[in-house]
């Protein structure tokens, strides 16, 4: 949402920038004086809250790149010694390996968000598709640097999905060979994935400032879905959100703390305590937690795909799990042209609302069909579970686009703020006075 800048350079010094290079201009409009929807709640906090898990992690990575040994006879040791004789080298390991779940609960969180109030929508289409990029990007690294601590999991989740590129026609088997550094995963594949791990993050950083620039152009969504109509529908950034952001900054970072100090290991598999050994394969290969739903879809597909009544098969099993995976992920690239409704916020939506609930459930039940055994009547539950995952972006939002009658829309976001406020005020007044009345309840 552009707007005349208001920066007065306060010093000589500031006035000599400011002719030349205007970075503290440029930081003033955006992130202090830049007008802000006065309806935005705490769903509205994750953005900040990634914005620090980056840096965190980023940080926490540099520290414990200068320590560990990207060599397949070294890696398991150099980190168990990162632990043991690297001063807060366990607190570095610890905030690493769970800010990667820190990072993923709030990016799911973020798209949560934006899928209830309709941020994928005119104008921000590129907005949403450069994060879905960065979540892409965030699956990448977070695979990566899972294999680098050279564990048995590590070790076998890299096996089983490096291996999976060989599924793809033609291409498949170089590209695996070339992932693999060779023809099974071994010291070539660890020092790939070193370097692609340590270098990934930087990208990430540099699509987040693409993504904050592309926020800053059509403004933010807000709860009610309805664009800025005037100043009055605005705050400053400053300081109503800094010290919103702030608090639920403070109060992930509280999570944050509690897991990495008394509860570090919780999130981790057992098997990835245990050095890398080709010889012996765990009795239950599962990702991490956070890839849980998708590894579930990817095992859904058992059933090749070919011509009826011949033996011709023109997508086998594995090529169809590995296409409905993706797929899964690159489907929120064409969301803002699948759901056509013009009402953005589920608010106002309130059939669609319900089906988004499914879906959310939906994607939780995979997640938790991802970490059982692949057997009945797990993968029945599974295909399901898959069906409705595509069905809810292709089919339902589609149809729901052009049959729901939607509620009707506030004239403007002061408007929705003080229905908000009156409708509040409604359900919490004591003694039983309406936001209208006067009156107490009667005794009983």
């Amino acid at each position: 949402m552009a707007h005349e800048s208001t920066y007065v350079p306060g010093t000589g010094f500031e006035r000599w920038v400011d002719k030349r290079l205007p970075v503290i201009r440029l930081g003033y409009d955006s992130f202090i004086d830049f007008p802000t929807p006065k309806n935005l709640n705490y769903w509205y906090t994750f953005g900040g809250i990634l914005a620090i898990m980056l840096v965190v992690q980023i940080v926490t990575g540099v520290v414990l790149a200068m320590h560990y040994t990207a060599h397949v006879e070294h890696a398991f040791d150099s980190v168990e010694m990162i632990m043991r004789d690297v001063n807060y080298g366990w607190l570095m390991r610890y905030a690493h390996a769970n800010g990667a779940s820190m990072f993923f609960i709030a990016v799911y969180l973020h798209i949560a968000r934006g899928l209830y109030y309709g941020s994928y929508k005119e104008p921000r289409e590129i907005l949403w598709g450069l994060g879905v990029v960065i979540f892409l990007l965030m699956m990448a690294t977070a695979f990566m640097g899972y294999v680098l601590p050279w564990g048995q999991m590590s070790y076998w989740g890299a096996t089983v999905i490096t291996s999976l590129a060989s599924a793809v026609p033609l291409v498949g088997d170089p590209i695996k060979t070339l992932l693999w550094g060779g023809f099974s995963v071994d010291n070539p594949t660890l020092n790939r994935f070193y370097a692609l791990h340590y270098l990934m993050p930087f990208l990430i950083a540099g699509v987040v400032i693409l993504h904050i620039w592309a926020l800053h152009v059509p403004g933010n969504n807000n709860p009610s879905g309805v664009e800025v109509q005037t100043k009055k529908d605005t705050v400053p950034f400053h300081p109503y959100y800094t010290v919103k952001d702030g608090f639920a900054i403070v109060a992930f970072m509280i999570l944050y703390a509690a897991f990495v100090f008394y509860m570090p290991n919780v999130l981790g598999h057992t098997d990835n305590y245990i050095g890398a050994n080709p010889l012996v394969t765990p009795s239950h290969i599962v990702p991490e937690w956070y890839f849980l739903p998708f590894y579930a879809m990817l095992r859904a597909i058992t059933f090749d795909i070919g011509i009826p009544f011949t033996d011709i098969v023109i997508i086998n099993s594995k090529l169809g799990g590995v296409l409905v995976m993706l797929g899964s992920i690159l489907i929120l690239f064409v969301l803002p042209w699948l759901d056509r409704s013009r009402v953005r916020s589920m608010r106002y939506r309130p059939i669609a609302k319900w089906w988004l609930m499914i879906f959310f459930a939906d994607v939780f039940l995979l997640g938790w069909l991802g970490g059982q055994v692949a057997e009945q009547p797990y993968i029945l539950i599974s295909q399901l579970a898959t069906a409705y995952y595509f069905a809810y972006f292709l089919i339902i939002l589609p149809v729901l686009s052009v049959t729901e009658t939607p509620k009707p829309l506030p004239r403007s976001i002061s408007e929705a703020v003080v229905a908000d406020k009156a409708g509040s005020k409604k359900r919490k007044s004591p003694l039983g006075v309406t936001a209208g009345g006067t009156q107490p309840a009667p005794a009983e």
